[in-house]
C-alpha cells in the first residue's frame, strides 16, 4: 500500500531518518522501539503501563502463540488485539527464528519447515502459507515472512542455499498473502526478512531479489547472532544503502542503546529486543547516565531516584535504595518498577532520537549521549 509509511526527514549529516508508519490500529512515529510481547503479554508490565509509558507497538511471537493459545481460541476472540486488551499496532515474528532455534527438534525442506513443540513434543509443520494463515488469525498489523536464519558463524555455501530457500519462501509467502484476506477487517502488511550471513554479495543479492517483490517493509535479519558490532554495523550500513527510501526498516533483535543509536544512524526505522526486560528481571538498569546493578551494595542508602533524565512517573518517584530493597526482599514489585522504568528509557531514547533527527542535531546528540552513558557505571 502506497500510503503506509511516510518519510518526513532524513538527517544531513548521516543516514538517520525520521518517518510515520500508518496502520489500522494507530500511527507510528519512527525511529521506534517495539516492546517484546512474545505470548500476547510484554513480561512483568501491563498493558495499560504500556499506554502510560509511550509504547506505540508492540510483538507477538507466531510461533508461541500458535502453540498456546492456538489459532481457533484467537479467532474466536477476534484476534490478539481484542484477546489481550491492546488497541494499539502489533508486529508478529514469523515464528521462524524459534522453529530454527529447536534444531535436533526440527526439519527443513523446500515445502517448510518439520519441527516438534518445545512444550509436548507434538510434530507441527510451518510452510510460507501457513504462517501467513495464522498471522491472519493473530491479527497483527505487520506480518513477516518465514525465513531461515543463518546462524553465525557460517559458510558461503551453507548461506547461498539458505538464501536460496529464504526466497523461495518468501516468493510463495507474498503472492499467498495478496490472494488471502484479513479476518478481522483490519489492514495487514508483509515485511520480508534479508539474509545473507556476513557476506556482501549474498545480502546484496537477497535484498535485490526480494526489493523486486515489492513487500510493504523490509527487516534485516541475521545479525546479532554473536558476530562482532563493527560487523554488524556495516551489514546494516550495506542493507540500509541497498533498501529502498519509501519503505519501513526493521532491525530484528538488536540490541543495546549503543547499538540501535548507531543503526538509526545507519537508516533503520524499527527495533525490538528482549534486553529492557530481560535485564530488568535480573536487576540491570539502564539510566541516562549508564546501567546499573540495583543489587549493589552502594545503592542499599540511596536516596537518589532511579532517573531524572527523562520523564516516567516510576523512575522519576521510587528511590534506588526502595528499589534494591525489593530485588533483595525478592518481591514481585521489583521486577515490574524495573521492567517498567527499563522499557520507558528505550521508548524515550527513540523518541529522543526522533526529535534529534528532526531538529537536525542526530549525531552530535547521539555521540554526547553515548560519551556520558558508557562513561558511568
Amino acid at each position: 500500500m502506497d500510503n503506509f509509511f511516510k518519510l518526513e526527514k532524513t538527517s544531513e549529516d548521516c543516514k538517520a531518518r525520521a518517518g510515520t508508519i500508518y496502520t489500522s490500529h494507530g500511527e507510528i512515529q519512527t525511529p521506534v522501539f517495539m516492546p517484546v510481547g512474545t505470548q500476547g503479554t510484554v513480561k512483568a508490565i501491563a498493558q495499560k503501563e504500556l499506554n502510560e509509558i509511550q509504547s506505540q507497538i508492540i510483538l507477538g511471537n507466531t510461533y508461541h502463540l500458535y502453540l498456546r493459545p492456538g489459532t481457533d481460541v484467537l479467532k474466536d476472540f477476534g484476534g490478539l488485539h481484542k484477546f489481550m486488551k491492546w488497541d494499539k499496532p502489533i508486529l508478529t515474528d514469523s515464528g521462524g527464528y524459534q522453529v530454527f532455534s529447536l534444531k535436533d527438534l526440527r526439519k527443513l525442506t523446500e515445502e517448510g519447515a518439520e519441527f516438534k513443540s518445545h512444550i509436548d513434543g507434538s510434530k507441527h509443520k510451518f510452510t510460507p502459507e501457513k504462517v501467513i494463515d495464522i498471522q491472519r488469525a493473530i491479527g497483527s498489523d505487520i506480518l513477516m515472512v518465514l525465513d531461515e536464519c543463518t546462524p553465525y558463524p557460517s559458510t558461503f555455501i551453507d548461506a547461498k542455499k539458505s538464501i536460496d530457500l529464504s526466497f523461495k519462501w518468501a516468493s510463495r509467502s507474498i503472492e499467498y498473502f495478496r490472494n488471502t484476506e484479513p479476518y478481522y477487517g483490519n489492514d495487514q502488511f508483509l515485511y520480508a526478512i534479508g539474509q545473507g550471513s556476513m557476506y556482501p554479495e549474498l545480502r546484496k543479492e537477497y535484498l535485490n531479489k526480494v526489493i523486486d517483490l515489492d513487500f510493504d517493509g523490509y527487516s534485516i535479519g541475521g545479525l546479532s547472532v554473536g558476530e562482532p558490532a563493527e560487523m554488524m554495523y556495516e551489514i546494516t550500513d550495506l542493507c540500509t544503502g541497498i533498501l529502498p527510501e519509501n519503505k519501513p526498516r526493521y532491525l530484528m533483535g538488536v540490541g543495546t542503546p549503543e547499538n540501535i543509536l548507531t543503526a538509526i544512524e545507519l537508516g533503520v526505522d524499527q527495533f525490538d529486543y528482549v534486553m529492557p526486560t530481560r535485564n530488568a528481571r535480573n536487576g540491570q538498569i539502564f539510566t541516562t547516565k549508564g546501567k546499573i546493578n540495583i543489587k549493589n551494595a552502594k545503592y542499599k542508602y540511596s536516596k537518589e531516584v532511579i532517573d531524572e533524565g527523562f520523564e516516567n512517573y516510576i523512575s522519576n518517584y521510587y528511590t534506588l535504595g526502595y528499589l534494591r530493597h525489593l530485588f533483595i526482599s525478592q518481591e514481585i514489585l521489583a521486577l515490574q518498577i524495573a521492567t517498567n522504568h527499563n522499557l520507558a528509557f528505550y521508548l524515550w531514547l527513540t523518541r529522543t532520537a526522533r526529535e534529534k533527527i528532526l531538529s537536525g542535531k542526530y549525531r552530535q546528540w547521539k555521540n554526547d549521549f553515548l560519551n556520558n552513558f558508557n562513561n558511568i557505571v
